[in-house]
C-alpha cells in the first residue's frame, strides 16, 4: 500500500535511510537523522508536496518525497525527488510504484519539472530514474568527499509537461489526504 507519510512513520523512515548515510556515499549526510529530525524533514515536504512511504504487511519499507529544488520563488515549481527503500526489498519493482504514485501527485498538483542527483556509482539508481523518463543534465565532478574519498553525482531531469505553470495545487486541493 502506498500512502502519505505520517509522524508515525518517521522511526520507519529514519531506520531505512541509516544505511545509506552510515555505510555508502549515496547520501552525503555522515550522521543518520533520528526519527524526529526526520520528522521535521517529511512534515516540511508535505506542507507542499508528497512523501509517500509504502507499507506491506503493517511495515514500511521504502519512501519517495519530492523536496525544494531551492528556495527561491521561481523554482517553485521544480522538485528534487528520491526514493529510498530497505535493502531487503531491492528489485521488487517497489521504487517504481512509489515514484509512478509520486509523479502522478506532482502532475495533479502542477510542477512542472523534476530533478534527481545520485552518487555515482549507482548503477541501480540511474537505471530506475531512465526507466522512469529522466535524462542526463550532467555530472559534478568530485563534488562531495566522504569515506576517504570524492565522489561524483549525475544530474537528471524529467518534465512533466510544457505548459506554461499556475497556480500550484496542494495535495488536499486534488484530494490526496
Amino acid at each position: 500500500m502506498i500512502r502519505l507519510a505520517t509522524y508515525e512513520d518517521a522511526q520507519s523512515v529514519s531506520n531505512i535511510y541509516a544505511p545509506y548515510v552510515l555505510d555508502s556515499a549515496t547520501s552525503f549526510e555522515t550522521v543518520a537523522p533520528r526519527a524526529e529530525e526526520m520528522w521535521g524533514r517529511m512534515k516540511n515536504v508535505l506542507e507542499e508536496a508528497p512523501w509517500l512511504v509504502y507499507e506491506l504487511d503493517g511495515q514500511v519499507v521504502g519512501y519517495a518525497y519530492a523536496g525544494k529544488h531551492r528556495e527561491r520563488s521561481a523554482y517553485q515549481w521544480t522538485r528534487e525527488v528520491s526514493v529510498y527503500l530497505d535493502r531487503e526489498y531491492h528489485g521488487q519493482g517497489i521504487g517504481t510504484k512509489l515514484y509512478k504514485e509520486l509523479f502522478s501527485l506532482l502532475e495533479k498538483q502542477g510542477f512542472t519539472n523534476m530533478l534527481a542527483g545520485i552518487t555515482l556509482p549507482n548503477d541501480a539508481s540511474v537505471a530506475l530514474h531512465a526507466k522512469m523518463g529522466f535524462t542526463e543534465v550532467g555530472t559534478y565532478q568530485r563534488v562531495g568527499f566522504k569515506n576517504n574519498q570524492f565522489w561524483d553525482v549525475i544530474w537528471l531531469e524529467k518534465s512533466l509537461h510544457q505548459q506554461d505553470p499556475g497556480p500550484l495545487l496542494s495535495l488536499e486541493d486534488i484530494g490526496y489526504r
